[in-house]
């Protein structure tokens, strides 16, 4: 099975062989071998510089998000989130669940953020910290992290960069941030069940004096004791692979092999006559949002799809009735998405 949702992805041979590697205590040197691996690989990939710690966790994308969100205000601060789509929205409901002062700058879901409103919202005097989505899975688009980047550091403020799907799938320049959220099911190419969160080493003695709002989900906890609680030990051994196999293919390798794969596909999407959610300027490299096609149910284009051996995705919130998304992430080759397109016409019956 094909799949062209925005993870889990299919995963190479090598990748899936890790897990065959046997069983492992997680208090032996052995696993400290490993995690020290994984967050050597991690920095090399996504903070070459330097400045940065790389905590690694059990769960998914949304685990290491939250720990993020609920790790980076004092008692007295205030969280700006910036929120175009779901996932934008995501975060600010992490907030309200963990009772934290918090300040949502909406836009339209198709579109950038309004840069002077996010300005407005961090001159209130007890924000510490602005949170945007680097890639807003809901309809595929790039948000501006550069610029509320340079808003934020302009006035002393944190950013939290929520990079869940756009680690490795899009260019992002981690210098920009102070807490960087990545997952490994995603344009990692490793399996669900471990994420992570590149923070800033200048900022981690800051958030070590901050509340420690969650047992299981506090960065500071992590960042003490690297294993606090039992994690994903096989789950990790894919992970160590995915990240030697991204290392060797290079990170901007791979951000061009998975750019060349949005533009084949929609160059067949807009010769079968459909439509683009987004306008080019603002679509990321890995998902790619589509009108329905009119009179054609969700359910119908996506049964017969994975009757051809295809999986695709549904809209999200407000837009599920109204567009499906193709993900180009994972370990695909181009013969896979022109197959994938071939399935598509016969389903449309073009």
């Amino acid at each position: 099975m094909i799949l062209l949702n925005p993870g889990p992805v299919n995963v190479s041979p090598r990748v899936t062989g890790a897990l065959g590697r046997g069983d492992l205590c997680h208090r032996e040197p052995e696993f400290a071998a490993l995690l020290a691996s994984i967050r050597s690989r991690l920095l090399a990939a996504f903070a070459p510089t330097g400045g940065f710690a790389a905590i690694v966790l059990t769960g998914s994308g949304t685990a290491a998000l939250e720990a993020a969100v609920t790790s980076v205000l004092s008692p007295r601060g205030r969280l700006v989130v910036v929120a175009n789509g779901v996932y934008g929205e995501r975060i600010a409901a992490m907030a309200a669940a963990a009772r934290l002062p918090h300040t949502v700058v909406e836009g339209a879901w198709t579109a950038p953020p309004d840069l002077g409103a996010v300005e407005r919202a961090l001159g209130a005097p007890d924000v510490e910290a602005v949170a945007i989505v680097h890639h807003e899975t809901t309809t595929g688009l790039r948000n501006p992290v550069a610029e509320v980047g340079r808003l934020a550091r302009a006035r002393g403020k944190l950013l939290l960069v929520d990079s869940i799907s756009g680690l490795a799938g899009d260019p992002l320049d981690v210098e920009a941030a102070d807490l960087v959220v990545g997952t490994a099911n995603k344009c990692v190419q490793g399996l669900p069940g471990m994420a992570f969160v590149l923070v800033r080493e200048a900022v981690l003695g800051r958030l070590a004096t901050y509340p420690r709002r969650s047992l299981y989900l506090s960065l500071a906890t992590y960042h003490e004791a690297q294993v606090p609680f039992t994690p994903a030990v096989q789950v990790a051994y894919a992970l160590d692979e995915a990240l030697a196999e991204l290392l060797e293919e290079g990170v901007a390798a791979r951000i061009r092999r998975y750019a060349a794969a949005a533009a084949l596909l929609r160059a067949g999407f807009e010769r079968q006559g459909l439509r683009l959610v987004l306008p080019p300027e603002l679509r990321s490299n890995s998902i790619t949002a589509l009108w329905l096609p009119a009179e054609r149910s969700y359910a119908a284009l996506h049964d017969g799809l994975k009757a051809s051996g295809f999986v695709i995705y549904e809209g999200q919130g407000r837009l599920q009735r109204d567009i499906f998304r193709v993900a180009n992430m994972g370990h695909l080759r181009t013969a896979d998405f022109e197959r994938f397109l071939g399935a598509l016409d016969e389903v449309l019956g073009r």
